[in-house]
């Protein structure tokens, strides 16, 4: 038996949380904001903690984090939040925490996160400072985007050279940004080179700079991108495109940390390098255009961004976040949305924000309808313009009641089968009862004379 510590100020939420640890065999303590979270985990030393991101008070769940991974000997801390974005779930990952999961969390999942977490060697105590308060551009709820999320905060503050890799429009350098922005080189310059888009004779001057009188034309001395930046982090796009010579200079750069400019001494360099391609590179390696080497000191920590019709959760969050940076303040109406989740985006985000941009030109209307974006092929067959009406919290709602009510239906309104099948806790299917006006108001318990507590 371990004892867990839950923290959060959602009565509802917690006494699910309780529930189910308890039914697992673990002795649990409750705490409803930070301050009592870090005073209790001082006090009893559980084993592990569950941490709300939003609590009341002063001190909110990133803030309770800090303090409790500050301590010595600190157990894992895993955060549970309703309202995950990038910059948070980096911040906690960043931070320290075990892991970052979005409420509501299943019976199954709790289950497997606090096995995880007994297991675990205490993780390594942060030395970050804050990181910057968003990350704008890191949009994305999907299970994919939420891995890169969580990757990019465990690695900000390293030094380890990344590979990124994805399809054409993905957003490799967004990542590489965030990388940056997110971590301790954050002060220093970010320079970016697409090494696709310079010619092999002079991209090696560009990367390594030149002496004076080195070539024909060098009429100055010329510092080149690593160089420039020293201190920060060096982006190369498109490194499979590189040529094998090139290749050969950027593994004894990687290697030694020095870079030699044509014409002149070796220089030491300080330099963090991120490197991307939506090429197969161990498919170049076979066909001996891409040295094997440097795949490998290039790879040490390798990032995967999935195509977006792998990822339809961030369509509709992405156009919106793309109108929004819009001047004219257009929304994304609900035929709209049915039609962009039927397209298969082969130019990922880049495509989509094209289609806002030209979406947002052509509407004259606030709201951006179907008939703005009549480039794509008809919309799926789906939900009905009715059901997906209003706004995105009007459908969720409609959604979520649908799910209750076919799951009491299925179940014969058996609550505790109805919380299983929805993948919930008992007690949050209470509360989203009540919300929905499911039950009477004045019903807040389940009636005890039935031994499984239903109705």
């Amino acid at each position: 038996m371990a004892t867990i510590l839950i923290a959060d100020d959602d009565d509802a939420v917690r006494d699910g949380l309780v529930e189910t640890l308890t039914d697992l065999g673990h002795r649990v303590l409750e705490a409803a904001d930070g301050a009592t979270a870090v005073a209790t985990a001082v006090r009893e030393r559980p084993d592990a903690i569950l941490l709300d991101l939003r609590m009341p008070g002063a001190l909110d769940g990133l803030g309770a984090l800090r303090q409790l991974r500050a301590r010595p000997g600190a157990p894992p801390v895993a955060i549970l939040t309703a309202y995950a974005s990038a910059a948070n779930t980096i911040e906690a990952m960043r931070g320290g925490a075990f892991d970052h999961l979005t409420k509501p969390v299943g019976r199954a999942e709790l289950a497997e996160l606090v096995a995880r977490m007994l297991r675990a060697p205490k993780p390594a105590m942060p030395a970050a400072g804050p990181a910057p308060a968003d990350a704008d551009d890191l949009v994305g709820a999907s299970a994919e985007m939420r891995a890169v999320q969580k990757t990019i905060g465990l690695i900000a503050d390293g030094d380890a050279t990344v590979l990124i890799t994805g399809e054409t429009g993905t957003g490799k350098e967004v990542v590489a940004r965030a990388l940056h922005r997110f971590g301790r080189r954050a002060a220093g310059p970010f320079v970016a080179v697409n090494c696709a888009a310079i010619p092999s004779e002079l991209l090696e001057s560009e990367l390594f700079g030149h002496a004076r009188g080195a070539f024909t034309g060098a009429i100055a001395d010329r510092r080149g991108a690593f160089r420039d930046a020293a201190g920060g982090t060096l982006f190369l796009d498109e490194i499979g495109d590189m040529g094998l010579v090139t290749q050969a200079k950027i593994l004894r750069v990687v290697q030694e940390r020095e870079v030699t400019p044509l014409g002149g001494r070796p220089v030491r360099v300080d330099v963090r390098l991120v490197a991307a391609t939506h090429r197969d590179l161990p498919a170049r390696v076979r066909e001996g255009a891409f040295r094997e080497d440097l795949y490998y000191r290039l790879a040490v920590v390798p990032i995967h961004l999935a195509p977006l019709r792998e990822r339809p959760a961030d369509v509709v969050p992405l156009a919106e976040h793309f109108l929004a940076r819009l001047p004219g303040g257009k929304r994304l109406g609900a035929d709209a949305a049915a039609r962009l989740l039927a397209h298969d985006w082969p130019g990922n985000a880049r495509e989509l924000r094209n289609a806002m941009e030209r979406a947002a030109a052509l509407s004259r209307a606030a709201v951006i309808g179907a008939a703005e974006l009549g480039v794509f092929g008809p919309a799926a067959p789906g939900p009905s313009a009715d059901w997906l009406s209003g706004d995105l919290a009007e459908a969720v709602a409609r959604l979520e009641r649908a799910m209750i009510e076919r799951a009491l239906r299925d179940s014969g309104g058996n609550r505790t089968e109805a919380a299983r099948r929805l993948g919930i806790h008992r007690q949050l299917l209470y509360a989203k009862l009540r919300q929905h006006g499911l039950v009477a108001s004045e019903e807040t318990t389940p009636d005890v004379r039935n031994p499984d507590g239903e109705r």
